[in-house]
């Protein structure tokens, strides 16, 4: 740093100390993680001692030992702002007094679906006000004003709880202004997106000081946030549903009249493209949940469809999702193409219990499946199931436990959980201890504390209970999931006489980037699904096998295929 009244220069950062520059004042954010560095691995996050920092004298002043959770310097500089998994709270500039900001306000700051054995998130910070007295505190509905030494809290949005709403807070900015930083002004009305938890409705609302948000435009859409032209009081927004492209639409603050501008996708109107619709459920162990059903546009209800289940964690919030049908990873069904054949589609949402991932995932999806089954529509001799990486680890252990399931295609799943343990993320360098510990695979324990955590979780030490016809995908250079982890399952299930098949496209990480390649496991994907679920003539590579000395020959030949209309 240089001071420019008395042109003095100081190195402020060290292997030491990473410090953030402050926009104001003397003083600025130091964090120290060397007393824990030997904790990458397996601490998720690693933690860090913290300080402040004067830019004056280089003077460190401890605040924080052994935080999960980072500090932010208010605007004004006089606060710094932490989140300890909990609470909000502040810490005074430089006497560092800490006051809990959130403690007593009745509701929960932290994310209440968060189901990983560490500390959970906030759900947000949503801004400062421009006068520097108060910050705006997000909790699952609704939006806070605090001040900032902890004298006084209101409920701003007052509704979102009662109605199921979450808001936010929305500055409409000309696309020049929206890299200047500014505060919110609350003495002005503000502009809100809102979105229904229980239905994934969209829209806006106005809140004027001192009063409740007032209604201004909800749908059954997903809303884009608004831009605001430089010169004129007009906003563009994109509008999109699963069957409508993402188009601009032109309107007024008052949003009573939204203007379509752009047609960029006019073709979806000549393809049978299909319909999404929310369907709720209970898992077996009481926890009400959604899925994404999603149905042929042409869909009779009278008729018996082929189900194809795509799981990850939370998928419900993407109802409104418009998906070109394309191959972008390849591992991964498109549902707009599966559901333009004739498929239906349903992604339904997953909780978890720590020490329990693949039992939790079973109690969730085979719910969700039963519900669409009752309605009558579903062909259950043609149910399938496809997932990637943490997707992919689900299907191979849920096909262990369930014969639910007539084909199942796995991207990159974890087969042990002991050689996966002390396996390396190749993408990052770092060891894969963390995520059984303390991340998504939810184990929470290490091996040794919790040894038949990680057998009971472990597709590899039921194999012998899977009749479900398997196709995995597990590329060489996967630089997030070791490679040998598909290979144990291939090589059990083989050695067991099932019905799998492996496919490696050398070179290739944990999702495809080159687009003949995601192009060919799409093809193979869709062939594997259509032998199974309707019977269609198994293709040659599934009866046969591709010789290496013919792979790029059959390769062209699922190319040529592909493109056939």
């Amino acid at each position: 740093m240089i001071h420019l009244d008395t042109h003095e220069f100081r190195h402020l950062s060290n292997e030491q100390l990473t410090v953030e520059a402050p926009s104001v004042g003397d003083w600025a954010i130091a964090a120290d993680d060397s007393p824990y560095r030997f904790m990458t691995g397996y601490a998720y996050p690693v933690p860090n001692d913290y300080s402040l920092l004067n830019l004056r004298t280089g003077a460190l002043q401890p605040v924080l030992t052994a935080s999960e959770q980072g500090l932010t310097l208010a605007p004004t500089g006089q606060y710094l702002l932490g989140f300890d998994g909990k609470d909000w709270f502040t810490l005074s500039v430089p006497d560092a007094k800490k006051t809990n900001l959130t403690a007593n306000l009745g509701v929960n700051f932290f994310n209440e679906n968060y189901d990983m054995p560490s500390m959970p998130n906030a759900y947000g910070l949503a801004g400062w006000s421009t006068d520097g007295r108060f910050v705006l505190l997000r909790d699952r509905y609704d939006i806070w004003k605090i001040a900032l030494d902890g004298s006084c809290a209101e409920n701003l949005t007052k509704i979102g709880r009662q109605q199921g709403l979450r808001f936010t807070i929305v500055q409409p900015r000309s696309a020049e202004d929206r890299t200047k930083e500014r505060g919110i002004d609350l003495t002005q009305p503000l502009l809100l997106a809102a979105v229904n938890l229980s239905t994934y409705d969209t829209g806006f609302y106005r809140l004027k000081p001192g009063g409740t948000p007032q209604l201004l435009l909800m749908g059954a859409r997903a809303y884009g946030t608004p831009l605001k032209a430089r010169h004129a009081d007009v906003y563009l927004l994109t509008v999109q549903t699963f069957s409508e492209y993402p188009d601009y639409y032109v309107t007024t603050p008052d949003f009573h009249e939204l203007k379509r501008v752009t047609d960029i996708n006019p073709q979806v109107k000549d393809y049978n493209w299909g319909r999404a619709e929310l369907v709720s459920y209970c898992s077996a162990d009481g926890d009400k949940l959604s899925a994404i059903l999603i149905k042929p546009e042409n869909f009779d209800p009278r008729k018996k469809y082929p189900l194809i289940v795509y799981i990850y964690e939370r998928l419900s919030e993407n109802l409104h999702q418009f998906r070109i049908p394309d191959v972008t990873r390849g591992q991964v069904i498109n549902p707009t193409f599966y559901a333009s054949n004739g498929y239906l589609v349903l992604m339904p949402d997953i909780t978890y219990k720590v020490g329990a991932p693949g039992p939790s995932a079973l109690k969730c999806v085979l719910p969700a499946v039963q519900a669409v089954v009752d309605k009558g529509f579903v062909d259950e001799n043609a149910i399938g199931i496809n997932g990637q990486s943490w997707g992919g680890y689900q299907i191979a252990y849920m096909i262990t436990q369930t014969h639910r399931f007539k084909a199942a295609v796995a991207g990159a799943p974890v087969s042990n959980m002991f050689s996966a343990y002390d396996g390396i993320r190749w993408g990052t360098g770092l060891p894969r201890q963390f995520q059984y510990e303390r991340s998504q695979s939810r184990i929470g324990a290490t091996p040794w504390e919790a040894p038949l955590r990680f057998v009971e979780n472990s597709p590899i030490f039921a194999a012998d209970r899977v009749q479900t016809p398997l196709l995995m995908i597990h590329n060489d250079q996967d630089d997030a999931v070791p490679w040998y982890q598909g290979i144990e399952y291939y090589l059990a299930l083989r050695r067991l006489g099932k019905e799998v098949y492996l496919l490696n496209y050398n070179g290739q990480p944990h999702n495809l980037t080159n687009k003949n390649a995601a192009r060919d496991f799409s093809v193979r994907m869709f062939q594997f699904f259509e032998h199974h679920l309707k019977g269609q003539p198994a293709p040659r590579w599934m009866e046969k096998g591709v010789p290496y000395t013919e792979r790029e020959h059959e390769r062209e030949a699922t190319k040529k295929l592909y493109s056939q209309p």
